[in-house]
């Protein structure tokens, strides 16, 4: 499930941005090689007032950042991955310099090779990169550059170099971003390249000093946790091979912000071999999130069949992950015994893997047997109490099998502990209306569209539901309540 987007927030966008980014900088943290001309691009917005650039205020900046970015980006909904990476950042975060550890992971359904952090806590990860990296220590150097991003605060460290940019020069910059961003096509590239030659070369440098920096906070980072130093040079080698193959035609000067140089690398691989390499176990979870990766970017399921056929044939746990890919694309294609005799084969190396337990639930309800489903995940949350990816695989198997009144008390009390998240508002609101409680749904919806910056439907729901609970004084009241809210964030995007 993808989140869409908003076109009434898509056409006020770039007034917003050309209005919060006059006085700003942007920083984009690693936006990396192998990416088309019609790539997503990522605006990092903020105020110039040195008084503002408080953690708090960071925070309320990457709030509404996240809000105008899911109104853009295919942001996908995958519990089970999202957990992985998250599990990986927080980890890393630990042995890190990073002081507010309050974080929110965004995953864009996207093959390129791409993480970004914003203030405020926010790091951003395109599923491609899952997809191209070798090693669960590659994928952790990323993430680890990214966290020095964030523990730098190189955000708020650049806005004096932003106040001495041309406030034209900015201005033309993020209007070209926003609209390749929203509307994937040439002109947005056109824009951007019209306005950027006058701020290239101070741009560059300042960036570089920052990607110096990340590099070498990063490293730290990625040592304290012992995983291995080499990877970030590895994986950044294979980032010039690609930026190499499109610097010459497709790729634009602009996407070469944060540019990755043979110095760079070396200086990386230099530092790295300072310290102890670490020769590491391969990452079962890895390589599964990898296979269930490379399913979500195939073409098709057939695609996808063709592909992990090849790799069962490969052995080991690499065959093992394999066999769970291929399972995936046989639910997807409507083939749960083809899915069930392929995913037993993927469970032998690790047969209680929360993978498996998930996949198994999916392809019980594909064969109609949801009391199977309901058990299997009611009895290994007993074990997880609390897990998220659990939580909502259990609500999915409830939903299935008709009962949308449990399921929606479920997802309730799940809204309570992640109510950042827009995937547990679409499923809430879904249930909802099915188990007759319309009220409930409206303000769900809200929710959801509040998330995903949709916020004229948001106000549209919120008013529905206003008009259906007659003289309930506390329904009213929070509803009201709420109707405010989305005003407040509508001022905010319109007055930053």
């Amino acid at each position: 499930m993808f989140y869409r987007s908003s076109q009434s927030l898509a056409q006020s966008l770039a007034k917003w941005l050309a209005a919060a980014v006059a006085t700003a900088m942007i920083m984009v943290s690693v936006t990396h090689a192998w990416a088309d001309t019609d790539d997503l691009k990522i605006p990092n917005l903020g105020a110039s007032s040195t008084s503002l650039y408080s953690e708090q205020y960071e925070r309320r900046l990457g709030s509404l950042w996240l809000k105008v970015f899911r109104a853009q980006a295919p942001v996908l909904d995958d519990p089970l991955l999202a957990d992985y990476i998250e599990n990986l950042i927080f980890e890393l975060v630990l042995h890190s310099e990073l002081r507010d550890r309050q974080l929110q992971l965004v995953v864009v359904d996207n093959p390129t090779i791409n993480a970004f952090a914003v203030p405020g806590g926010i790091i951003g990860v395109h599923n491609g990169l899952i997809h191209h990296a070798h090693s669960e220590d590659e994928l952790a150097a990323v993430l680890a550059h990214e966290i020095a991003h964030l523990s730098q605060r190189h955000f708020s460290r650049q806005r004096e170099q932003a106040a001495n940019q041309s406030k034209l020069t900015i201005a033309g910059l993020m209007a070209g971003i926003a609209l390749a961003a929203t509307a994937g096509s040439d002109a947005g590239l056109a824009a951007m390249t019209a306005t950027q030659a006058a701020a290239q070369d101070s741009r560059l440098r300042y960036s570089r000093a920052n990607e110096s920096e990340a590099d070498r906070v990063g490293l730290k980072t990625l040592v304290a946790s012992g995983r291995d130093p080499h990877a970030a040079a590895d994986m950044h080698e294979r980032m010039l091979a690609a930026h190499r193959l499109y610097s010459t035609n497709r790729l634009p000067e602009f996407l070469r912000t944060h540019p990755l140089s043979e110095k760079r690398v070396a200086d990386m691989r230099n530092r790295a071999r300072s310290e102890r390499r670490v020769i590491r176990p391969k990452s079962f979870d890895f390589e599964l999130m990898q296979a269930r990766v490379r399913h979500q970017l195939a073409q098709s399921p057939v695609d996808a069949v063709n592909l992990f056929r090849d790799q069962t044939e490969k052995g080991g746990t690499e065959a093992a992950a394999g066999w769970y890919g291929l399972a995936l694309a046989h639910i997807e294609a409507g083939q749960p015994v083809k899915a069930r005799q392929a995913l037993e084969k993927a469970m032998r190396p690790d047969p209680d893997n929360l993978a498996f337990v998930i996949a198994s639930s999916e392809i019980d309800t594909a064969m109609g047997q949801h009391e199977r489903a309901i058990t299997r995940l009611k009895n290994r949350l007993s074990l997880s109490p609390g897990n998220h990816p659990l939580t909502i695989a259990y609500a999915d198997a409830l939903w299935q099998a008709g009962l949308p009144h449990v399921a929606a008390q479920l997802l309730k009390n799940q809204s309570k502990k992640t109510p950042e998240d827009p995937g547990v508002w679409y499923r809430l609101a879904e249930v909802q209306g099915l188990a007759g409680d319309i009220i409930g749904l409206h303000q769900s919806r809200a929710e959801y569209f509040i998330l995903v910056g949709a916020l004229d439907s948001a106000q549209n729901q919120l008013n529905y539901a206003l008009k259906l609970v007659n003289n309930n004084f506390t329904q009213s009241a929070t509803i009201n309540e709420r109707l405010r809210d989305v005003m407040d964030i509508r001022d905010e995007l319109e007055n930053s």
